[in-house]
């Protein structure tokens, strides 16, 4: 089925050459989910949409939808760009996750919570580019999105006694968190601190639109991202290109941080 004439807000997620003077551009849309767009002409002289394709763009685009093939842009407006996102490789590499995690979540689906969901992201990318960590946007969606992969762990309460006041620590056999009266029904849990635990129960439920500031340590930073990578490993299953790339600056910096 192809929608004609339809307005839509997408964020560029990447783009390739076609042919001589085409592209083929990948965009994550608010009401389509993940499309690939049939861009003429780029390279001619005069081309009007120069702008409007390069990655880390979004705004409002008008065009055909198609359901099962390439669609394609005929206009737009309202276009802005996430400058400190495409000159920093790191911030990049950040955004390029989490955009390539939400494609692999939704798998090209429509889905009734993608409007939510192009939201929250475009609000991450915002946060990024306007100066938050990172790492730490990047791990409130990778908690937030369990839930698409089929993973929704319990985080508000021990998932035996329903606990909420307690130390905590996660278990993935029983798939949230157990109290610590409980931790024996477990020789396998993650054995978190306390620190890191408070954190991941928070990012599950904290909301970005009201995200004003948050500051953690590089220990408890290093500890979230061991646990999450942890997690997708074993429970999701999924790994995805750009974790490659983060996981080796990551490295990078903990050694230069050892020889300081």
């Amino acid at each position: 089925m192809i929608y004609k004439n339809v307005e839509f807000s997408a964020i560029v997620t990447k783009r390739k050459n076609y042919r001589e003077r085409d592209m083929l551009v990948t965009m994550f849309t608010d009401k389509y989910g993940f499309k690939t767009f049939f861009v003429r002409g780029v390279r001619k002289r005069g081309f009007k949409l120069g702008a409007a394709i390069l990655p880390f763009t979004h705004g409002t685009y008008i065009g055909s939808i198609n359901s099962e093939g390439l669609s394609f842009i005929t206009a737009t407006k309202g276009i802005d760009q996430f400058q400190s996102i495409n000159q920093d490789i790191i911030l990049n590499a950040y955004a390029t996750y989490i955009l390539e995690l939400v494609k692999a979540a939704f798998e090209d689906s429509i889905d009734v919570t993608n409007t939510l969901w192009f939201e929250k992201v475009l609000k991450a990318l915002s946060l990024i580019n306007d100066g938050f960590d990172a790492q730490i946007i990047t791990n409130i969606i990778e908690v937030q999105l369990l839930g698409k992969f089929g993973v929704q762990p319990n985080w508000r309460s021990c998932v035996i006694c329903g606990e909420t006041q307690s130390q905590f620590d996660y278990s993935e056999s029983y798939g949230g968190i157990l109290c610590r009266k409980h931790w024996y029904m477990d020789k396998n849990r993650l054995n978190l601190d306390q620190r890191t635990m408070y954190y991941l129960r928070k990012f599950s439920i904290v909301d970005l639109n009201y995200l004003n500031s948050i500051k953690v340590n590089a220990d408890t930073k290093k500890r979230l991202k061991l646990t999450l990578n942890e997690i997708y490993d074993n429970q999701v299953g999924i790994y995805v290109k750009a974790r490659s790339f983060i996981d080796k600056m990551t490295k990078v910096e903990n050694n230069l941080l050892k020889k300081d």
